[in-house]
């Protein structure tokens, strides 16, 4: 049994293409939500999107390594590319004990898209050969590892919004248990796109609210939908002794993980919320604490009608009169839904708050629902100890995920 640390973290997302920008933005309170350019949006009800519009993928990729890659693989490297650097593992060194989980919740939906036309309008033959290649949501994790060159277990995790925070745990307990030293791990998604908008579009998922600053306001009384992101997160993991033995710099250490399923639904959480508390209950058991031992959640916090009162009723179930004590943010009003990229760029968010003693603000939110009356820290975040911290992520199929890291003191 091993102790599991954090050294090095990598994201892409609207607020940066790197997470020390990513968290300075993330704690200025800037929102990313801006008018869709990826595609003409001017055929559905949701017109804004949190769309990582300066990323450059030549900056870590030749041109023939990501002219091979949909974006959300594009998304997935960078990410990876700096959170390996930011650990100064070396691979090469132990290649065959360092794994890689990260994951897509849809993969290559770009690619679907453009080929799909392809064959209506130009006939078969115009499919390109690397179609496969570029659409199936392994090939993130692929085209991490032949990257960075890792060759340990490869695992695309795919929970739909939970895939980034499964795959943390996962990661978690391949290290914890010895059958790896190292390993990436994370969320990557790229769903904007015409055709994965539409669909979210008309099922009513998405906000048609034209104002960014308001669009997304989780716990709201006036919430209408979420707001689609994308990007990366990716966190480099390794055991203590791994970390210790090199003198890496440690910015949080890993203790719990929890996850279930609601059996319920094909999109709904359960109004009870009663999957995702044991999910909940599950990573504390993991970690061998108190509900009173954690400070701040990152909550799931979509901005639908459904997911913030579930999610509101599952922490009270938890936490009992704790519940009022800790402190419950939702990010989403600043990065949108990465959806499967969620948990890994919520994962960085909660590992810097236990790092620097700050909790992120729910921006957007200002007139909270009946029975949504937790500290969700409106408006502005706060400086504030944190000694225990934990992400939760919940998904459609009812896939529940929780994750629990400690501040990291030097012990």
């Amino acid at each position: 049994m091993h102790r599991v640390v954090i050294t090095g973290i990598g994201q892409i997302s609207s607020l940066g293409n790197d997470a020390e920008t990513f968290w300075k933005n993330i704690k200025a309170g800037k929102c990313g939500i801006r008018p869709i350019t990826n595609f003409d949006a001017s055929g559905i009800n949701a017109t804004l999107a949190s769309e990582a519009q300066e990323f450059d993928p030549s900056e870590t990729m030749d041109r023939k390594e990501h002219t091979r890659m949909d974006r959300f693989s594009q998304f997935g490297v960078a990410a990876s590319v700096e959170a390996v650097a930011d650990s100064g593992y070396d691979i090469e060194a132990n290649a065959d004990n360092v794994g890689v989980f990260v994951s897509t919740g849809i993969g290559g939906i770009e690619e679907i898209e453009k080929n799909v036309i392809k064959v209506y309008e130009k006939g078969p033959k115009r499919v390109s050969p690397l179609f496969i290649p570029m659409i199936i949501g392994n090939m993130g994790g692929a085209n991490i590892a032949m990257k960075v060159g890792a060759k340990g277990a490869n695992l695309d995790i795919v929970t739909a919004c939970a895939s980034g925070t499964n795959s943390i745990g996962e990661a978690f307990l391949k290290l914890k248990y010895g059958f790896l030293d190292a390993a990436l791990a994370g969320g990557t998604e790229a769903p904007i796109q015409e055709m994965g908008m539409a669909n979210f579009d008309s099922i009513r998922a998405l906000s048609p609210n034209p104002d960014p600053k308001t669009a997304s306001r989780p716990f709201d009384k006036d919430r209408d939908g979420f707001v689609m992101g994308e990007g990366a997160g990716v966190l480099f993991m390794e055991t203590l002794e791994s970390a210790a033995e090199r003198g890496a710099e440690i910015i949080a250490e890993v203790v719990g993980y929890g996850t279930t399923n609601d059996a319920y639904h094909m999109t709904a959480p359960r109004p009870d919320g009663s999957g995702a508390t044991k999910a909940m209950d599950l990573a504390l058991k993991f970690a061998g604490l108190e509900p009173t031992a954690i400070d701040y959640i990152n909550a799931h916090g979509t901005s639908t009608p459904a997911n913030d009162i579930a999610e509101t009723k599952s922490i009270k179930t938890t936490f009992g009169d704790h519940a009022y004590d800790l402190a419950v943010s939702s990010t989403k009003g600043h990065t949108g839904h990465l959806l499967g990229g969620a948990g890994g760029v919520e994962g960085i968010v909660i590992a810097k708050a236990l790092q620097e003693g700050y909790i992120p603000a729910t921006i957007g939110l200002e007139n909270p629902e009946e029975g949504c009356d937790l500290d969700y820290v409106p408006g502005q975040g706060r400086e504030q100890a944190v000694q225990y911290a934990m992400s939760n992520s919940l998904g459609f199929g009812g896939h529940n995920a929780s994750i629990i890291f400690k501040r990291w003191e030097g012990e």
